[in-house]
């Protein structure tokens, strides 16, 4: 299997490898309502050797390929939480540009860096866990007809309802907390899904399967200004922010396909193993990030 050196990250990899580990990350990512990019960036970052910040917005520019096609299908089968994700994209694109401003400054270098992506992913791994040992969260998949209906959408109360059942939020609270995680997400290169997607599902009691589609369209309009962004490059000083279009191509392919198929995949598949399966590989890898630390 031949390798390909690509120009812009100096990157050394076999370029058909690429596509297979994403398509594998958004595969089961997209059931829980993440593209995988929150592990695609420790995959570059340890296996690729890719660590300046141009990595950040390669990350983001995968979310635009692995992203669509999985919106798309959701809002086929009426399991798209429209009201959700506008809250969402609303707080996430200011979120962004902070978060830009904070990786090109205060984490830059990959000593800094690598220890804040270890913490984002031990509190994702602390609230999975959190979900899991609390019992929240069916036990069975919902019925493969189950779909969303919004019910009312207020300011300060949004009602929509799920599998015969009325779920609420509030979407004042929603935005506020998308704008914090869309500084995280902006600063780690995910787009604030695999942070957003697990706060609604353990800390709001959302189901799953009413919040994976809006939380993919959340990242994808962040992921989507976050590249924006990072290729104009605000304020770097020279510092080269820009994405490796090619990577993230070769990336893109492969959560394109791997997402489309968890989408048609998740109506049959429980929640509880899909969050325990994520959990497993949140604690290995921000394990390995604290061990490299001492």
């Amino acid at each position: 299997m031949p390798d390909y050196t690509f120009p812009a990250s100096k990157v050394t990899a076999p370029v058909i490898f690429l596509p297979l580990i994403t398509m594998i990350l958004a595969y089961f990512g997209s059931m829980a309502g993440v593209t995988g990019a929150f592990l695609l960036l420790p995959f570059q970052m340890s296996f690729l050797g890719y660590t300046a910040p141009g990595v950040s917005a390669t990350n983001l520019l995968y979310n635009l390929f692995a992203i669509p096609a999985t919106v798309i299908q959701y809002a086929r089968e009426k399991r798209m939480n429209w009201p959700l994700a506008w809250c969402i994209t609303a707080g996430s694109l200011p979120g962004i540009f902070l978060g830009y401003l904070l990786r090109i400054t205060y984490l830059s270098s990959p000593g800094r860096f690598k220890p804040f992506v270890s913490v984002v992913l031990l509190y994702l791994a602390w609230r999975m866990a959190h979900s899991l040992n609390t019992g929240r969260g069916e036990k069975a998949a919902p019925p493969q007809t189950a779909h969303l209906d919004t019910v009312s959408f207020r300011w300060n109360r949004a009602e929509y309802m799920f599998d015969h059942k009325i779920y609420c939020f509030n979407p004042v609270f929603i935005t506020s907390v998308a704008c914090v995680v869309g500084i995280v997400g902006g600063a780690y290169g995910i787009g604030g899904g695999a942070i957003i997607a697990p706060f609604c599902i353990s800390i709001l009691a959302l189901p799953v399967h009413s919040v994976a589609g809006a939380s993919l369209f959340g990242t994808f309009t962040s992921s989507l200004a976050g590249v924006v962004i990072y290729q104009l490059g605000f304020f770097s000083g020279g510092l080269d922010t820009r994405p490796d279009y090619l990577l993230g191509t070769l990336f893109g392919i492969g959560g394109l396909i791997g997402g489309y198929l968890g989408a048609r995949t998740q109506k049959y598949i429980p929640p509880r193993p899909i969050k325990a399966g994520l959990l497993i590989v949140l604690i290995y890898t921000a394990g390995k990030y604290l061990l490299e630390m001492f």
